[in-house]
């Protein structure tokens, strides 16, 4: 597995960010394929392991993995300029939006814009969660199996915040964890 200079993980977190649309979860998705299938910087494992414990810290999740990966792979400095690459380009964005806000706002062709942005959003949402549930799939812990079976049925069936789902299963896998290499 090769490393990454701090210019190529502050360029791969910049274009990645800049390029994003949808929030935190589009972004790590296409972190998992620029860095564990394009680069070979991570493996498949680490940046599952990455994605949770990103999602389950306060704060948004795309920060959240670009300090976890950011650390990883190259300590301090990585860490400082894998989130500086995650977040110049909203900063950048978000400030020539807001100069422009009324004309944005009023225009029918941004509005239809944005929402047909939100369909490939959505997309790239449910590419996350199938590759995730795969992943525990393909493990066959009967453990995981009746996290990912249970979370599920909770949040379709019942208005369970889902932080209160996460600590859970957080919980019940200290609990239940067993001395195994993780796969």
């Amino acid at each position: 597995m090769t490393k990454p200079t701090l210019r190529q993980l502050f360029f791969q977190m910049f274009t990645i960010s800049a390029c994003t649309f949808g929030g935190g979860f589009v972004i790590v998705t296409l972190m998992k394929q620029r860095f564990v299938e394009q680069r070979g910087w991570l493996t498949e494992p680490e940046m599952l392991d990455m994605t949770a414990l990103a999602q389950s810290a306060p704060g948004p999740i795309a920060v959240n993995t670009a300090v976890l990966v950011g650390w990883h792979l190259a300590g301090l400095p990585g860490m400082l300029a894998a989130v500086l690459g995650c977040i110049l380009p909203p900063m950048l964005i978000l400030s020539v939006i807001s100069l422009f806000y009324a004309a944005f706002s009023a225009n029918p062709y941004i509005s239809l814009l944005l929402r047909g942005m939100q369909a490939g959003v959505a997309a790239v949402i449910l590419d996350v969660t199938v590759s995730l549930g795969q992943t525990v799939l393909a493990q066959r812990s009967p453990l995981h199996l009746f996290l990912l079976g249970g979370s599920l049925l909770l949040v379709l069936f019942t208005a369970v915040d889902p932080l209160v789902l996460l600590l859970g299963a957080a919980l019940v896998g200290v609990l239940f964890h067993r001395k195994e290499p993780v796969q």
